[in-house]
């Protein structure tokens, strides 16, 4: 990462770190501010980074030294893929350094700049991250923000904009409205760049809700493109209120699979909808009866459902009513770093989950299922209750 405090860059780390894990690229972030907190202590004043100070200076490169170190060891010692470097790199001294110690392992560097000369969106990113961080932790945050002010202040009289033509870079101007790019090369640079493009860092809501009970359900058959249960019907009636309570007059879009079963559960929501055939359940095809393994993997479905992750990604408040499977990878797809098994948690007929993302990318999300669950969901957890 490359840009001045407060641009957004451990926002877009976070984000591209959640992106390739999703698609199964083993990544970590390696943050340079927590190094740099071990060895400096809490609450630095501004001059600690004023580069005339050479105390902070050593300090600071010592931090980036360690961390360089132990992220080259994750790359020998844990087979890493793809590892984020979040600190300003804020001269060509600092990139070629790291370019070239990185170069000597044959990993191949990408610098992602962020730039930003909008105040407001500068301040905002001061306010709703910078100030929960822990380097102002109990502090009045009006004597914060301006601690944080002189801090960039510091930085600016040194900083560096990314004009070198030999190296390969991307340039996030003003959150978006504008790119830069300089010799991309390969696909897990190009992914990268597809996605940044894709990236808008607006706080959003996605809420998700597994179709109503189907009739398939009730048979405890697989596959198929059966309509709702009576007790799906009933879901389907209650999602209106319940949408209303969660969402207020808020503007949402619904997504939903081609499959009845979603397009019935959302029949009776008065917003505009939206038909993904990259949101249908696994393919069962000719395979009824088989194993999840025998049948389709979950890679199959990463792959058909990065469309959908692309376009979540442009907008503020979705709906999206699914299946089971996909439900599981959009979830997985905002937020990877959740515990181990969430992947796999059976997710009942009728459950609503809201998701809250935050403007420095943090994530919460309650979920709960509206009825009673059905005798169906306790006793089956055969394929059937899997679409």
């Amino acid at each position: 990462m490359v840009g001045l405090p407060a641009r957004g860059k451990t926002y877009i780390a976070y984000k591209i770190c959640r992106y390739l894990n999703w698609l199964g690229i083993k990544t970590e972030i390696f943050s340079v501010g927590n190094y740099r907190r071990k060895i400096a202590g809490l609450h630095p004043p501004p001059t600690f980074f004023d580069i005339n100070n050479p105390d902070g200076l050593k300090k600071r490169h010592e931090a980036a030294k360690i961390a360089l170190k132990d992220m080259k060891k994750w790359y020998i010692e844990q087979e890493g893929v793809a590892a984020i470097f979040d600190a300003t790199n804020s001269t060509k001294a600092d990139r070629a350094w790291i370019n070239e110690e990185l170069t000597k392992l044959d990993v191949q560097v990408l610098f992602i700049e962020s730039i930003c000369n909008v105040p407001s969106i500068i301040m905002s990113n001061i306010k709703d991250v910078k100030l929960s961080s822990p380097d102002y932790e109990n502090l009045d945050p009006v004597d914060a923000t301006q601690d944080y002010m002189n801090r960039i202040s510091c930085y600016e009289a040194f900083y560096e904009t990314m004009t070198e033509k030999d190296l390969s870079y991307m340039k996030l101007i003003n959150m978006g409205s504008q790119y830069v790019i300089n010799v991309i090369r390969g696909y897990l640079e190009s992914r990268i760049v597809y996605y940044l493009m894709n990236l808008h860092t607006r706080p959003k809501r996605i809420w998700f809700s597994r179709h109503g009970e189907s009739l398939f359900n009730l048979e405890d058959r697989i596959g198929g493109d059966a309509g709702l249960s009576p007790r799906g019907e009933q879901y389907a009636l209650k999602l209106p209120e319940l949408v209303k309570q969660n969402i207020g007059d808020r503007p949402l879009t619904v997504w939903t699979s081609t499959m009845k079963r979603t397009i019935q559960t959302a029949r009776h929501l008065d917003f505009p909808k939206k038909q993904w055939k990259a949101l249908d359940e696994l393919d069962t095809g000719v395979c009824d009866g088989m194993t999840y393994d025998e049948i389709a993997s979950y890679r199959d479905l990463v792959s058909r459902l990065e469309p959908v992750i692309m376009d979540l990604e442009r907008h503020e408040n979705i709906l999206i009513i699914s299946h089971q499977a996909t439900i599981r990878l959009n979830v997985g797809a905002v937020d990877t770093f959740r515990p181990k098994g969430q992947g796999t948690r059976v997710l009942s007929n009728d459950l609503f989950i809201s998701t809250n993302i935050g403007a420095s990318g943090e994530i919460s999300d309650t979920s709960n299922p509206i009825l009673p669950i059905s005798p169906i969901a306790i006793a089956s957890k055969s394929l059937a209750n899997e679409a």
